[in-house]
């Protein structure tokens, strides 16, 4: 599975470089590595009865080759988006097989779906070579079984990766499906996350129906492992259906639908003179100009209300104003996820911007508004 976008950087133990992008071993794995070792053990003590305590060694063997696959998987999908413009920014191999992150260029559907389909594409060719290799070697020894566990372990990553629903890779192949053919990336995330959800759902009914169409109740075993992974890709499906949305609401985003229509008026002008512009362009709130023409400060409208109305046209406008810092201003012509950015450096210091056009004040943008708007 891949991010777009570059997360903080995750704990583990960093085991190599490729591309400069670290490949960071998960401390989940090191759960992973003794629960499969485990699970493996029956199955090669039924090869070799004489192994004694090296059955654990030869098991843990099998669970090496296993992420030795994972991250073969992990490691095409960052060289794939290097290739098409986006810079690898970590692969971490985790409890549940791994994640590579990277970030750059918005790609194309199409730059989307080759980034995805490498992964699982990558794990089919080694799945074959294993089997060619298979071919020449006794499949009853530990070397033939070691070999046909690299064919079959590839082949399920592979073949199970490209299932169509978030957040496999088959569900990013849908996703860019989608978004191909309605040019809209999140609707392709949400219909790709639903896909997802009924996936997650098809993996634990999987568990308990095969067992009962052969007339045999479920093992305890089966359910408990269709129910984590199920957990897990319902997980990962509902954060894709709920990421997708929000994405397509940051999409939607003005500064006319978030912030508040204001006109700007001179430092020296009087609480009402402020007020009768204000109403003139049928503004709600009221930016006050430093003498270069600067948005320095906005009026408290309660503070405002609160000035007694025969000495509103002799109090400073300056005296119910509260300043914003240098840089609390946005270019109102922007949308979407620039909007959103640019709103989010212009308040860092202050929870008001003020939105310009050409230098002319034209709203008043509060953080909160923003935040209220993508939420909703």
């Amino acid at each position: 599975m891949s991010s777009p976008r570059p997360p903080a950087r995750r704990s583990g133990w960093v085991i190599g470089r490729v591309v400069g992008a670290p490949i960071i071993l998960a401390p989940s794995w090191l759960i992973a590595a003794v629960l499969l070792t485990l699970i493996f053990a029956p199955t090669v003590r039924a090869r070799s009865e004489n192994l004694g305590a090296l059955v654990y060694v030869v098991a843990l063997a099998f669970v090496v080759l296993l992420f030795a696959s994972v991250l073969v998987h992990e490691l095409a999908h960052g060289l794939m988006a290097r290739a098409r413009g986006q810079q690898p920014r970590e692969f971490v191999l985790t409890l549940w097989g791994g994640h590579t992150a990277f970030g750059g260029v918005t790609p194309t559907p199409a730059s989307s779906a080759l980034i995805a389909v490498v992964g699982p594409l990558a794990n089919l060719v080694l799945a074959a070579g294993f089997f060619a290799i298979a071919q020449g070697v006794d499949a009853t020894s530990l070397v033939g079984l070691l070999i046909w566990s690299g064919c079959l372990t590839n082949a399920f990553v592979g073949l199970f990766n490209l299932i169509p629903g978030l957040p496999l890779d088959g569900g990013f192949l849908l996703e860019a499906a989608v978004w191909a053919a309605t040019k809209n990336r999140h609707t392709g995330t949400v219909a790709a996350g639903w896909v997802g959800r009924v996936v997650a759902v098809g993996v634990f009914a999987w568990a308990l129906l095969v067992p009962w169409s052969q007339g045999r109740p479920p093992e305890l075993y089966d359910m408990v492992w269709g129910g984590l992974i199920g957990a897990f890709l319902w997980s990962g499906a509902s954060a894709a259906v709920r990421g997708g949305r929000t994405q397509k609401a940051v999409g939607l985003i003005t500064a006319a639908s978030v912030g508040r229509r204001a006109v700007g008026v001179e430092h020296t002008v009087s609480i009402a003179h402020a007020g009768a512009l204000a109403a003139a362009a049928g503004a709600e709130e009221v930016v006050i100009l430093s003498p270069d023409g600067r948005p320095a400060a906005y009026v408290d409208r309660a503070a405002a209300a609160s000035v007694p109305a025969d000495v509103a046209g002799t109090t400073p406008v300056t005296a119910v104003a509260v300043p914003l810092p240098g840089g609390a201003v946005v270019d109102a012509r922007l949308t979407g996820q620039e909007l959103v950015g640019a709103v989010g450096r212009a308040t860092e210091h202050s929870p008001v911007a003020a939105a310009v056009v050409d230098g002319r004040v034209v709203g008043l943008i509060r953080a909160m508004d923003v935040v209220a708007a993508i939420r909703s």
